[in-house]
């Protein structure tokens, strides 16, 4: 759980959970034996989320509690240790086991994993109307496959919204993506960890690498208008040196025409054998027998040389995708332009 500036910002689970904490584990024994099981389990959840709280923040919420008691500084002992210590105290030992094993085990549950086997346009349908960063998170835990197809499914100016804030994302309170789950989850019925790494460029490359050619083109134009930058992190993580083995003959020919032998050189120095063997097939013998020298007879080289001269490649490869010159077998099974 994140540490929120204000009690204002919380629910009622959240303040109890707060308060308690505050209290001390005396006092949260005494209030505990008079919950039902079920009602410990919640409160024990928020608790276990709790790193610290400041001393205004539960100040303010004890304030709620009573006008008498105040603390008088943060609290020092984590939320998750506390309730370790404080269920024993409150019921049989089985019982506190079996609220802790719960605890641990929702704490580490796959978040929206409910979503995953529903109709990519049933899903799309559903929340669409959500708020733009609350449909980011969502996206960000469906996985690649699912995630573009979902993505697909959005209206296009949306669509860009939505990769934007992916893109944007870093991590996210766990309480935020339980409460979405579950709010999503009984919803659906009718028809957290700690904060997480969802998002990033990686992940919205991902993505867009399973879209079809029409929905992933149009996302990046978007990305492009936007935020060239961030557009052209994302081209760079989509098409990287070892996707040049799916470029077609002709484009690899027309590539080679553009690029010093230097560069290329110090490039294949950690390719595959595999993309070794295709950019020797369109070169001619000769040509091909000199590169295979100067590559053996290349005593070490820094890594960062290596990948400039990659890079460099690929913006030459880039250019010829915008002029046409490149192929790439594309990944709905037809041809598209790298």
């Amino acid at each position: 759980m994140a540490r929120p500036n204000s009690s204002n910002k919380m629910n009622g689970p959240q303040k109890a959970a707060m308060a308690l904490l505050a209290m001390g584990e005396e006092a949260s024994a005494l209030i505990l034996k008079k919950l039902s099981t079920e009602e410990i389990k919640e409160l024990s959840l928020y608790m276990s989320y709790i790193q610290g709280v400041k001393k205004e923040t539960s100040d303010e919420l004890l304030q709620e509690f009573t006008s008498l008691f105040k603390v008088e500084g943060g609290l020092n002992m984590a939320g998750d240790q506390f309730i370790r210590n404080l269920l024993p105290s409150v019921m049989r030992s089985e019982q506190a086991n079996e609220v802790i094993s719960k605890i641990d085990e929702e704490k580490h549950r796959t978040p929206f994993k409910h979503l995953r086997d529903i109709d990519p346009k049933l899903l799309a349908g559903f929340i669409k109307g959500e708020h733009p960063q609350t449909i980011a998170i969502i996206i960000s835990h469906l996985g690649h496959q699912k995630a573009s197809q979902v993505l697909a499914c959005l209206p296009e100016q949306l669509q860009f919204e939505i990769v934007t804030r992916i893109a944007n994302l870093e991590t996210v309170p766990p309480d935020l993506i339980q409460e979405v789950d579950e709010v999503l989850e009984k919803e659906l019925t009718s028809i957290g960890t700690r904060g997480q790494q969802i998002g990033g460029v990686v992940v919205v490359a991902e993505i867009l690498n399973h879209c079809d050619r029409r929905t992933g083109d149009s996302i990046l134009q978007f990305l492009e208008e936007a935020d060239s930058d961030l557009a052209e992190k994302v081209r760079k993580m989509m098409f990287v040196f070892e996707d040049l083995l799916h470029v077609n003959d002709v484009g690899i020919r027309e590539l080679l025409k553009e690029i010093r032998n230097e560069e290329l050189t110090m490039a294949l120095k950690t390719a595959s054998e595999d993309l070794r063997a295709k950019i020797f097939k369109n070169l001619s013998q000769r040509a091909a027998q000199m590169l295979e020298e100067d590559i053996a007879m290349m005593g070490p080289a820094r890594l960062s040389e290596v990948e400039a001269a990659q890079q460099a490649i690929l913006a030459v490869a880039r250019k010829l995708e915008k002029d046409g010159k490149l192929l790439l077998a594309g990944k709905d099974g037809g041809e598209s332009f790298v």
